[in-house]
């Protein structure tokens, strides 16, 4: 058996040198990707503080874009993934800014491809991430949990309609945050579950009326 050592065991086991420039890094990528559904034609990744400053010492430029093409934070193939055929498949750039209103680790995904979208995320410390935003909706996904993410038209009756579906599968809600950018116009849901998440209960919800995006945001391995 593999004897651990006490940085394993308090951050994850990952490609280095930082856990949240580094392995958070990574994990935003990961989400980035999973909301997106695939891999977009292009990304331009916006560094914000700490981020912009000491982002490429720490190999934060690196992980962002591994993670987006799907490695986890174990891959050895992050610190050459600029050289990796892997990054042959997507247009990329970086751009760098100071903004106080905005977390020291702070990230927008510019997405590009069958649909444009704008994804933000923050990097918390010790590999812990969470993405607050996504386009002009507020988010609470912190890769936790498996997510269900949906954007519909704002009505009566909404909410009510996609937990139940959610409660005839027999699945435990942990938690639930809606946002709306004003009355009668798009909303979205985030939807924290305990277990997995059944393909046919995105279909079910997909085919609700007046809903125009879900994903299934599956949870981040440890």
């Amino acid at each position: 058996m593999k004897q651990r050592s006490l940085f394993d065991v308090i951050s994850p086991i990952m490609t280095g040198p930082s856990s949240s420039h580094t392995a958070g890094a990574v994990r935003l990528g990961i989400l980035a990707r999973n909301i997106y559904k695939e891999l977009p034609e292009k990304v331009t990744f916006k560094l914000y503080n700490s981020y912009a400053t000491t982002g490429k010492g720490h190999g934060t430029d690196k992980g962002l874009l591994a993670g987006l093409l799907g490695l986890n934070v174990d891959s050895c193939e992050i610190k050459n993934i600029f050289h990796s055929p892997l990054s042959k498949n997507i247009k990329y750039s970086f751009e760098y800014e100071q903004n106080i209103d905005r977390h020291p680790n702070a990230v927008d995904f510019i997405l590009e491809g069958k649909i444009n979208m704008t994804i933000s995320g923050n990097s918390v410390g010790a590999g812990n991430v969470e993405i607050i935003q996504i386009d002009d909706f507020s988010t609470k996904i912190s890769g936790e949990y498996n997510t269900i993410i949906l954007f519909y038209k704002d009505k009566p009756g909404m909410i009510s309609r996609v937990t139940t579906l959610i409660q005839e599968d027999n699945i435990n809600i942990a938690s639930l945050e809606c946002d709306r950018n004003a009355k009668g116009q798009t909303a979205s849901m985030s939807i924290c579950v305990d277990g997995n998440i059944p393909e046919n209960l995105i279909k079910s919800i997909e085919n609700i009326e007046d809903v125009y995006f879900v994903r299934n945001v599956k949870k981040l391995e440890d």
